[in-house]
């Protein structure tokens, strides 16, 4: 029996990656994104294309059910997301609500639309993409950290009481992805007394040979796949060359030693 993904945050980038990836394996694809048109060539090859932004519960309810119609769904990637970075201290209020809503309260609210379905099927995967950022820190990136922490957490704790479900619960944590995230998901907040420890942190992050180390959209789309087609009891998945040797220096060094790193390397000290 063919198979069903239902993809948040699908018009560019690893959503769309996955899209892809996924109805080239011969899955029924789900896609959707807030402007659907983004997705006209993904509805060319066969692929579902729905509008849902996910901070509006009722268009979430609505886009649970017209999916749900379409027959069960077996597994949910809760993808959409956004950067928030700068210093906290300069950060309004709305932008803190707006990066909470999307990144955190969004997956949460998606996931909700489709526990019932599958609690009483018995069985699904919920996949979410946190980011290495939700297993280590960077300077002047805290409220999105506070998100890919949050997701990992609850993504850990949620696997506990759906197991006996026949529902997995699992994260994919990309490190740097080869896409326009970084000028088309990306917010900056300001603040004057952060100037120069703002320009050496994002000097370090634009370094050419960092960047260099980025994966393709379609190298994370692949970890997806392993992911949702792992039978292991198993939540987080690291993706990424990057991100791997990233999460495997600070287990390796400690957290102490890992932060005296990042601070010099980031921070010049």
């Amino acid at each position: 029996m063919t198979k069903t993904i239902f993809i948040t945050g699908a018009s560019t980038g690893l959503g769309r990656a996955t899209a892809l990836l996924f109805a080239g394996k011969g899955w029924k694809v789900i896609a959707t994104m807030r402007n659907p048109a983004a997705g006209a060539d993904l509805a060319a090859q066969g692929v579902t294309v729905m509008a849902l932004d996910v901070t509006n519960p009722a268009q979430i309810a609505e886009a649970a059910k017209a999916a749900l119609a379409l027959g069960p769904v077996d597994v949910l990637f809760n993808n959409a997301g956004y950067g928030l970075a700068g210093p906290f201290e300069g950060a309004t209020d709305e932008q803190l609500r707006a990066e909470l809503d999307t990144n955190l309260l969004g997956v949460m609210r998606v996931t909700q639309a489709f526990l019932p379905a599958m609690r009483e099927r018995g069985q699904g995967t919920i996949l979410t993409t946190t980011s290495i950022g939700g297993l280590v820190t960077f300077p002047f990136n805290s409220v999105y950290h506070a998100t890919k922490w949050g997701l990992e957490g609850w993504s850990e704790s949620l696997a506990y009481e759906l197991a006996p479900f026949g529902i997995k619960v699992k994260t994919v944590a990309p490190g740097g992805i080869a896409t326009d995230f970084a000028s088309r998901s990306l917010v900056m907040t300001q603040h004057s007394a952060y100037g120069e420890a703002m320009a050496r942190t994002f000097a370090a992050f634009s370094n050419p040979e960092r960047r260099s180390n980025a994966s393709s959209a379609e190298k994370i789309a692949d970890a997806v796949w392993d992911a949702v087609n792992d039978d292991a009891d198993r939540v987080s998945y690291v993706a990424g060359d990057d991100a791997k040797a990233t999460y495997a220096q600070r287990l390796a060094v400690g957290v102490e030693a890992f932060r005296a790193g990042i601070r010099q390397a980031f921070l010049g000290g």
